[in-house]
């Protein structure tokens, strides 16, 4: 994809920033760093979104994702074929947290065209066995803080435990759903995503 010298600028701050703080910046703060307005950074973002660079969610201020994989992997090449295994996930009754692990990467980041915030996850249960998803696997999860109803989420519930479960927005509830008829769907208030499920890896 051809890019301004002006929009590569603004994609390798984007970059950067999601790499050392591991979100995205906000408009003001890509104006700032360029010594331009917001208008004018907005103005970029929307020829990045028209060339399927970037997505956006609306009326939220962090939320720039860089969705162009050859610029992705031209940044890291080597970054992008490993990610790191961060711990365990409950696909059964919920987990205190994410256990943390000993320092382990795998390199399958490039199979599945994985962004810079990507990690692995080894599931503990089968609470999602008609996703095909069962005890001893390792999810490839990408850290968000958001997701639609129907996707596969890392979630912290109303007490601070995690589980790995479907998301969906009911009657002013949360509803984490099991894929096995066997298990009861978890209804909170409130829970906090840490990441939206991308992939699978088994090892036979």
């Amino acid at each position: 994809m051809n890019y301004t010298p002006k929009q590569l600028q603004i994609l390798r701050l984007i970059y950067k920033y999601q790499q050392d703080h591991g979100y995205s910046p906000t408009y003001a703060e890509l104006a700032k760093e360029l010594g331009v307005s917001t208008i004018t950074v907005f103005e970029h973002l929307e020829a990045l979104e028209r060339k399927n660079a970037i997505r956006r969610r609306r009326h939220e201020a962090r939320s720039v994702e860089i969705i162009e994989q050859n610029f992705l992997r031209e940044q890291n090449p080597l970054k992008s074929l490993s990610l790191p295994v961060k711990g365990s996930i409950a696909a059964g009754a919920p987990i205190e947290a994410v256990e943390m692990t000993a320092a382990e990467e795998i390199p399958i980041g490039d199979v599945f065209r994985c962004k810079p915030n990507s990690f692995l996850l080894r599931v503990k249960g089968n609470s999602m066995i008609d996703d095909h998803i069962v005890d001893g696997d390792l999810i490839v999860v990408e850290a968000r803080d958001t997701a639609d109803d129907g996707e596969i989420v890392v979630a912290l519930d109303d007490n601070g435990q995690a589980t790995l479960k479907r998301f969906y927005r009911e009657n002013g509830k949360i509803r984490l759903q099991p894929s096995n008829p066997a298990i009861s769907p978890i209804i909170v208030d409130h829970c906090k995503i840490q990441g939206v499920f991308k992939g699978l890896v088994r090892r036979v």
